[in-house]
């Protein structure tokens, strides 16, 4: 199965994304880590995926305007359909090196075909 190796998504967070604190919101944190996950999954069934669950999402750190926002993916388990899969989301100060965690979650993710049913994923060697 893959690791965190690579960042799937990587944006520079914007005041338009923000609350009245000045910190990044949770549900577009969230967005990023949804669209992130639906790229792993794809990738991994070779086309179309859905969300279907979403457990266990943590925010440990805020996100301030300016800060570049990586997401990173990993297949965790993978049914017959369904995939589960790991996403974390990281800061980094744009005039940093040091990256920080911001927030994980669990994605769970089925395959599906054209007309929006369940599709067997094939396996990998």
């Amino acid at each position: 199965m893959d690791d965190f190796r690579d960042p799937v998504i990587r944006v520079t967070a914007m005041p338009a994304d923000t609350n009245a604190y000045g910190d990044i919101f949770g549900g577009w944190l969230l967005s990023l880590m949804d669209s992130g996950a639906g790229l792993v999954a794809a990738r991994y069934s070779r086309g179309r995926a859905v969300t279907i669950a979403l457990d266990g999402m943590k925010f440990h750190k805020p996100v301030k305007v300016g800060d570049e926002v990586s997401v990173y993916g990993a297949i965790r388990k993978v049914g017959r359909t369904s995939m589960t899969i790991g996403i974390e989301a990281y800061r980094r100060h744009r005039a940093e090196e040091e990256r920080v965690k911001v927030t994980e979650a669990i994605f769970t993710f089925v395959a599906i075909d054209d007309a929006g049913l369940p599709r067997v994923i094939e396996q990998e060697d």
